[in-house]
């Protein structure tokens, strides 16, 4: 692969930070835009978690939720950003709790938000294909109304789809910045088709009293208060990838300015893209309880059915659906590979020099991609025993995700902000502690919504394992810390506690990587690897000493 142009700056910016660049910056700020908006995948997102509000509330929960979710998320995309425009790594969230901890603080407060944010990555990555794979088995019951696939079907399915875009990952890097963009264009034309059809062709539509006013949550046998927040997990879920965009930041020129602008641009584009969805789809909305009572657990399909009068016609509208899952399932698994490799480099994981590799035929981080695309195979295993692990997966995935981002928020607002007061994407002193504070309360919330159970009672194969697969995950990190963790992990390369003064300075890297800020001088490291691992064969240990004021 020819490698494209090098942001010097950028990579001289990168290597301050500890780091060596080892990936081509080929990505633009519309690709990191697409890339963000195909994790976050609306219309698909919103309509493989449908049957969640068809329980929970129906109509308000569908709208309004949907609202709510969207400025608490341009409240937490708004406060990572103002992270990332000082440190802009794709160690994302991990590196920069490290950075604003204090150096007594960092390695745990990096390895915590580090497995978290690996969790997330790798079932968010896993809920967006599994529940493609449902969606796509789902298109034949368009046609055969007594048919239902059985778990071997569904698993092997889900495999395909991971095959599908592990290969474009490893084979079409080259092709992303294009696909990334291509993603934008598609949603936007799908989601206007679906739009014009469905009104076009309903034969009755719904009252404005219903669409906007009704709510109903009879069939989740939560009380009626409740079950409006435990249905926001379908807006949670849809609008949760945005953090993920961070691991590509030593792909993109600037990215101190692009990335920060492309995670708020992205949740701002999404909230108003699923109103727009969800809007004409409540007015042509069929009988819920048959809706609910489809026999795959993916109502969308027998929806575009019911409403265009015919299998083909259902059959047109998903397809639309199932381009946005490739676009979404690759962008997942992109954004999963590069956050394992950051993590890998700096010996977090079991097998580091395996899964840091990066493969410069490709220029792609090949063991990450490999080690994302087997856990997340694993993973769907847990369909055996669950037929709800689909709602697992989504709910793991929104609590690992939520917490890795509210972690260096919260570590930010304790040491009074100051630390990142010179980011060219400021919230301001005042404005910006109120926005840290909405997403931390939000977060803690969500951490125990998302565990609860869609509907009750409650079975074994309806469960909500969530909180089974973070305590798994979570024994691992745990075990693995003290095996091998806390005797070799310094965490990310911090090499004194950062000065008020002084940091944010990465942010200055477009003007020529100047050296100074205020008349001070810059802490630079020489060392151009991570902590916990060795570079080019350089010890740990000479990495760390090896540094300036």
């Amino acid at each position: 692969m020819v490698r494209t142009s090098v942001d010097g700056s950028a990579d001289a910016a990168l290597a301050r930070m500890g780091y060596k660049s080892e990936l081509p910056r080929n990505l633009s700020m519309m690709s990191i835009l697409g890339l963000s908006f195909a994790i976050m995948a609306v219309p698909f997102g919103l309509s493989t978690t449908f049957y969640i509000t068809l329980t929970d509330g129906q109509c308000v929960t569908i709208l309004y939720g949907w609202i709510f979710v969207s400025i608490v998320s341009l409240c937490i995309a708004a406060s990572l950003a103002e992270i990332c425009a000082v440190y802009p790594t794709a160690g994302g969230v991990y590196y920069w709790s490290a950075m604003l901890s204090t150096r007594k603080y960092a390695p745990i407060a990096s390895w915590v938000t580090g497995w978290l944010t690996l969790v997330g990555n790798w079932t968010v990555t896993t809920s967006i294909n599994f529940s493609g794979a449902q969606l796509i088995l789902s298109a034949i019951a368009l046609w055969r109304d007594d048919w239902a696939p059985n778990a071997w079907q569904t698993v092997l399915m889900f495999w395909c789809v991971m095959l599908i875009c592990a290969s474009v990952n490893i084979f079409g890097a080259r092709y992303l910045d294009l696909i990334n963009k291509i993603c934008i264009f598609w949603t936007g034309a799908s989601v206007i088709i679906i739009m014009i059809v469905l009104l076009s062709t309903a034969d009755t539509k719904r009252s404005g009293a219903f669409v906007f006013g009704n709510y109903d949550a009879s069939a989740s046998g939560w009380p009626a208060g409740w079950a409006f927040f435990v249905g926001l997990l379908q807006a949670a879920y849809t609008l949760t990838g945005y953090g993920m965009v961070a691991a590509m930041c030593e792909e993109v020129q600037n990215p101190h300015r692009e990335v920060p602008r492309a995670i708020v641009l992205s949740v701002a584009a999404a909230g108003i893209t699923g109103v727009i969805y969800l809007i004409p789809i409540l007015f042509v909305l069929p009988d819920i309880e048959l809706l609910l009572a489809v026999s795959n657990g993916q109502p969308i399909g027998l929806l575009f059915k019911t409403v265009t009068g015919s299998s083909g016609g259902g059959f047109g509208l998903l397809f639309l659906i199932l381009g946005i899952l490739f676009f979404a399932g690759v962008g997942a698994l992109t954004a999963a590979s590069r956050c394992t490799y950051a993590f890998a480099r700096d010996g977090a994981i079991p097998g580091s020099r395996l899964w840091r590799r990066v493969d410069h035929r490709f220029d792609v981080p090949i063991g990450g991609i490999i080690l994302s695309t087997v856990v997340d195979c694993l993973l769907g295993l847990i369909y055996f025993g669950s037929t709800a692990a689909f709602n697992s997966f989504t709910g793991v995935a929104t609590i690992c995700l939520s917490t890795s981002y509210g972690i260096p928020i919260l570590v930010s607002v304790l040491r009074g902000r100051v630390l990142v007061r010179h980011s060219t994407f400021s919230l301001g002193p005042r404005f910006g502690f109120i926005i840290n504070i909405a997403t931390l309360c939000w977060i803690t919330l969500a951490i125990v919504l998302f565990c609860m159970p869609v509907s009750l009672p409650v079975s074994a194969s309806g469960m909500n394992y969530a909180s089974v697969v973070f305590a798994g995950f979570a024994t691992i990190s745990i075990v693995w810390y003290f095996v091998r963790g806390r005797k070799t992990f310094t965490g990310p390369p911090v090499p004194v506690d950062q000065d008020p003064v002084t940091v944010g300075v990465v942010e200055k890297m477009g003007d020529e990587g100047r050296g100074e800020i205020d008349g001070r001088e810059r802490v630079e490291v020489e060392g151009q690897g991570g902590r916990g691992a060795e570079l080019d064969g350089v010890p740990k240990a000479e990495l760390d000493g090896r540094r300036k004021v």
